[in-house]
């Protein structure tokens, strides 16, 4: 009898700093890699993640020795990334104007992810921020 097990969750803590980025979207397709559609994930989720992270690193208010801690999980087909900071501040969403050279990444975060949302941390120091993401539809079969 085959059993149908929930993937396990995924949880890493990165130095807060913007050469992490990379790491993180690596961390994130080694994860994907194990899940049986987790092709279907990777692109929206490594630029969500990217976006996530960088804003992390260049908006919090913590101390530059506190770490990023980077969280993956698979629920009911959605994929749940979490992105938890040591900061005070909270994600405001903003429309860009042609002319902003910055502060798109909340933006594309709004408009890629199914819901998206910012939490106070277990325990009361800082925040996280998590987004779903739906899987991208399976391709079609080409028939001759």
């Amino acid at each position: 009898m085959l059993s149908s097990r929930r993937p396990r969750a995924f949880v890493a803590c990165l130095d807060s700093c913007i050469e992490s980025t990379p790491l993180a979207r690596y961390l994130l397709r080694a994860y994907l890699s194990g899940l049986p559609s987790g092709d279907r994930y990777a692109d929206t989720a490594e630029l969500l993640l990217g976006e996530l992270f960088a804003n992390a690193v260049q908006h919090s208010d913590a101390p530059d020795d506190r770490h990023i801690e980077i969280r993956f999980t698979l629920i009911n087909s959605r994929l749940r990334l979490e992105v938890h900071d040591a900061g005070s501040g909270r994600p405001s969403l903003h429309t860009p104007t042609p002319s902003d050279e910055h502060g798109r990444g909340l933006f594309l975060v709004n408009e890629l992810a199914e819901r998206w949302g910012c939490s106070s941390r277990p325990g009361g120091i800082g925040k996280f921020v998590w987004v779903l993401v739906a899987p991208a539809p399976a391709p079609a079969l080409a028939t001759a």
